[in-house]
């Protein structure tokens, strides 16, 4: 009887004195809960809610994160004393979570995992590395032209059906193959739909046991889809700092993150800074992008899918988080419908890493010739759709020949489309790709046909056509 009155009088109890669509206000005559505080309604549907801000000695604001209907004035509300706790360990790999760290795969929760708060400061900079250096993902075309930093984040630009999906199950493929490291994907504001699909793509290709999925989904009150970024975060965490492992997080979309902040904000009556979008934009995304680094126990590396409102460079969501990323990948339509695949536009995607002082003078010497080249062919192509080839000069023809060998030479068949084209997959060191890049800018494939180039890994793999001496 003793136990059950210490229990009962450690619970920290109020009220709800008003509910304004997701916003809760509520009374606490006891304790005060701290910011980011998670209170649970005592009711048969619990609803979930954040804490938000303090508005005086005895009353918060909350968002919930959960459904708010049947909620009604006076309802007993309860502190569960902490913010958010999400499960983290090696049994979260091949799982799906929601925010809360539960599992939405129909599988029971995994057992006595250790539990972190989803609210942590970056790491100091005394324990990052100070040193960049490549991520190698083993595809041609990024590693040459924009290569990816490792402990930095890379923004992945593409529309529906260019294979954006296709890309990134690629890179969490090769990312346990070649470094043994573990891929956490976040979907913020992604349809069921997609979610789904992700989830039975990766099981068809065996690489779910390395995977860990968190989705906040769009249906989902903005305030989930707020926090779900750093649900994921927290996972991957503790695989680089406990684990001493190389983490690769892939984030779609990071706009939906900035989206279900403005919504935050203006449910907390916040006054809207230009475009109408949240006084704290810059901050909000500063304190998740922050996370993402490395220490000298091991990396959190992101691709992060960027969504450019009405294709507004100079938007203020496409500003803020092109501050935070190193690296550029575009995908093309065109290229795509060309079947030069994976569809990166060599011209536009681009990286800061690509400079002689990070990635060496041979690399950045031959992927500037390369690029050189491919634009060079671009500005011919009105005058070969008009004109023909056969009216450049000597020097152009030769220039439009090695572009487009090039062009074939950078595509390459992907692990996970192996049962779709019957192709084995091909992973390239970026050694090779230098080397394939450099001899066909020397001509030393110049008598050989296109078609030799296409959907090969190492230059070594062309074969030599017939009438043509080694």
């Amino acid at each position: 009887m003793k136990n059950a009155t210490e229990n009962s009088s450690k619970i920290n109890e109020g009220r709800i004195l008003s509910l304004q669509g997701s916003i809760v206000d509520a009374v606490f005559p006891g304790k005060l809960p701290a910011i980011n505080h998670l209170l649970k309604t005592k009711s048969e549907q619990p609803v979930f809610i954040e804490v938000m801000g303090q508005l005086n000695d005895k009353t918060v604001r909350g968002i919930a994160l959960t459904p708010a209907q049947g909620l009604a004035r006076g309802d007993l509300i309860e502190d569960t004393g902490s913010p958010i706790m999400v499960p983290v360990g090696e049994a979260v790999l091949g799982r799906m979570f929601n925010v809360f760290g539960e599992p939405i795969d129909n599988q029971p929760p995994p057992e006595n995992l250790q539990k972190r708060s989803i609210h942590q400061s970056p790491p100091d900079l005394t324990q990052r590395t100070t040193h960049s250096e490549i991520f190698e993902t083993g595809i041609k075309m990024i590693d040459l032209l924009s290569p990816i930093e490792r402990g930095g984040k890379a923004g992945l630009f593409g529309g529906a059906g260019v294979g954006k999906t296709v890309l990134i199950m690629e890179m969490i493929h090769n990312m346990a193959a070649q470094y043994q490291g573990i891929s956490i994907f976040c979907g913020i504001g992604e349809r069921c739909r997609e979610g789904e699909d992700l989830y039975r793509e990766l099981q068809a290709v065996n690489i779910l046991d390395k995977t860990v999925l968190v989705f906040g989904q769009m249906n989902e009150q903005p305030g989930t889809r707020f926090r779900v970024g750093q649900t994921a975060l927290t996972m991957a965490e503790y695989f680089r700092d406990e684990a001493h492992t190389d983490v690769f997080l892939l984030i779609d979309n990071i706009f939906r993150f900035i989206q279900a902040g403005s919504e935050v904000s203006g449910l907390m009556g916040n006054v809207p800074s230009r475009l109408g979008y949240q006084p704290t934009l810059g901050s909000e995304l500063a304190e998740l992008e922050e996370r993402i680094c490395s220490t000298h126990s091991g990396s959190i590396t992101s691709i992060q899918a960027v969504y450019v409102p009405a294709d507004d460079f100079t938007d203020p969501a496409a500003e803020h988080t092109f501050g935070h990323l190193s690296s550029l990948i575009v995908l093309s339509r065109d290229r795509a419908s060309q079947g030069l695949y994976p569809a990166i536009d060599p011209l536009q995607s681009q990286s800061k890493m690509l400079t002689p002082y990070i990635v060496g003078e041979r690399h950045y010497e031959i992927a500037r010739e390369v690029r050189k080249t491919l634009a060079t062919y671009e500005e011919l192509k009105s005058i070969i759709a008009m004109l023909g080839l056969s009216e450049l000069t000597k020097a152009d023809q030769k220039t439009v020949q090695r572009a487009r060998q090039l062009e074939r030479f950078l595509t390459q068949p992907l692990h996970v489309t192996e049962q779709f084209i019957g192709q084995p997959g091909k992973t390239v060191p970026l050694t090779e790709t230098l080397a394939g890049c450099k001899q066909i800018l020397n001509d030393v494939f110049a008598d050989y046909p296109e078609k030799s180039f296409y959907m090969v890994g190492t230059i070594d793999e062309i074969k030599q056509p017939e009438g043509v001496e080694g």
